[in-house]
């Protein structure tokens, strides 16, 4: 059984032109899915979207459709506490339970604040980080909620 704590992220490789970002959202658009969190990473020339949405599997063949490289990566959404701080609450949770942060960007809902982690420890599976992450006292956003 899949952990219900884990999201999968598509990452979308893309030319970093004009008019590239709006190609995309047209797309996730024209197959109504949507978007929770995403963020923009460069390259040279190149940009990967990174993106949390409702139904990956539809924005995924959307995509190869298209013709675009696509990877699909599991995360995990933490909620942050919105006061100063957070951030530091989260990442030293993760420090204490010996969880590597490879990259990560924030989200907001109305409810609160929330950290999408990309977790890259060789040494154990992300269902045993998300054990860690819950015996740290962090709350983590079902994958089925996806409003993160």
């Amino acid at each position: 059984m899949k952990n219900q704590y884990i999201i999968k992220q598509l990452s979308i490789f893309a030319p970093n032109t004009p008019g590239t970002l709006a190609e995309i959202a047209r797309i996730f658009q024209d197959n109504s899915v949507n978007i929770s969190a995403f963020c923009i990473a460069e390259a040279d020339r190149f940009g990967v979207v990174r993106a949390v949405v409702d139904k990956p599997d539809v924005a995924y063949e959307a995509f190869e459709k298209k013709n675009y490289l696509l990877k699909f990566t599991d995360v995990v959404a933490v909620k942050m506490i919105d006061v100063p701080g957070g951030l530091y609450e989260v990442a030293s949770k993760f420090g204490a339970a010996g969880l590597n942060i490879q990259y990560a960007y924030a989200s907001r809902s109305a409810e609160t604040p929330t950290l999408v982690v990309y977790i890259s420890n060789a040494d154990i599976s992300l269902d045993e980080a998300v054990e860690k992450i819950l015996a740290s006292g962090l709350v983590l956003v079902p994958s089925s909620q996806h409003k993160v």
